[in-house]
């Protein structure tokens, strides 16, 4: 029998825990082609959800876990799942059921027939979403599905490829779009959450944003060359045309607006080529030091000497 592993990042989601688990432990139920776990990753909850995964270690043997030293973020959660994972089959779901769990078995015949590595799930976006892919798609030789969810089922093939990935600096739908392979998607509607609140805030989706183009991306820095380029063919030619006024109607006085109007525009062009320039190198900065993606402080998986560090050292 195949096996599938469900792997759960979760940040302070106590109040749903042991829905999701009944829910999604019940679809599991149902696979009778598969052998089928769970990992929840605890990414430094502030709440009780580590009691409650404990709890459920103890009701349910097929239930094991991670926990973080403290708040490393999402992408480390699924880097952590990813790493320590060891089925057949990986399935990357969220903890709130906005993911419809239904959808694991129509996800599971996909991949496991064969003729697909993943399967994502994608549902109708946002004006701020299809904005982002559009500009990602534009300045990126990685396209991203319109859509596109975390909410992914993939073969051992597909997993150990993005492991093989080992920034600190992760941007996962853009990673699963990097390493290609064949992937099907399939449509869902995200239903409202019915326990706690949404972790994410404009802040975070803007820092996102910014994560992956930036990762997938230089073309921001060639845009900045071409900027200045175009502006200093601009100042040369303002150069030569005040020279030319200069010298056929004299000095013209009265030039202080045309003067500021330029200073400022010049200083604001200034200030974004560093801000752009800046980025890049702060994610050299962080690559350079070489840290763990993240640190565990407990766990119930044995650690398989075939898999990885199992403590979030990029190999």
């Amino acid at each position: 029998m195949k096996t599938a592993q469900i792997i759960v990042p979760v940040y302070n989601e106590e109040e749903g825990l042991r829905r999701f688990h009944e829910v999604v432990g019940g679809i599991a139920d149902g696979l009778q082609d598969y052998a089928v776990s769970f990992i929840f990753v605890n990414d430094g909850s502030s709440d009780g959800s580590m009691s409650v995964i404990r709890a459920l270690a103890k009701e349910d043997p097929r239930v094991k876990y991670i926990s973080f030293s403290r708040n490393f973020g999402k992408e480390a959660a699924i880097y952590a799942g990813l790493e320590h994972s060891s089925a057949d089959m990986v399935i990357l779901i969220d903890a709130d059921l906005q993911h419809p769990p239904e959808l694991i078995p129509q996800m599971l015949s996909y991949v496991g027939s064969g003729e697909y590595d993943a399967c994502g799930a994608k549902r109708y976006p946002g004006f701020m979403s299809r904005m982002f892919t559009s500009i990602n798609n534009r300045m990126s030789t990685v396209k991203l599905q319109t859509g596109a969810t975390d909410y992914m089922c993939m073969n051992r093939k597909f997993v150990n490829a993005v492991l093989s990935l080992c920034e600190n600096q992760r941007f996962s739908k853009g990673l699963f779009a990097w390493v290609g392979y064949r992937v099907k998607w399939v449509d869902y509607v995200q239903g409202p959450r019915t326990t706690g609140k949404s972790k994410w805030n404009f802040r975070k989706l803007l820092s996102y944003a910014i994560d992956g183009i930036t990762g997938f991306s230089v073309i921001p820095l060639r845009m900045v060359s071409f900027a200045g380029a175009v502006i200093c063919t601009l100042a040369v030619i303002y150069i030569i045309i005040t020279l030319i006024k200069t010298l056929v109607k004299g000095v013209d006085v009265p030039g202080y607006a045309t003067i500021l109007v330029i200073l400022l525009f010049m200083g604001g062009i200034i200030l974004l080529s560093i801000g752009i320039l800046g980025s890049y190198i702060g994610r050299i900065f962080m690559e350079s030091k070489d840290r763990p993606v993240y640190l565990t402080d407990e766990t119930n998986i044995e650690k398989d000497p075939e898999q990885g560090s199992g403590s979030g050292h990029k190999t």
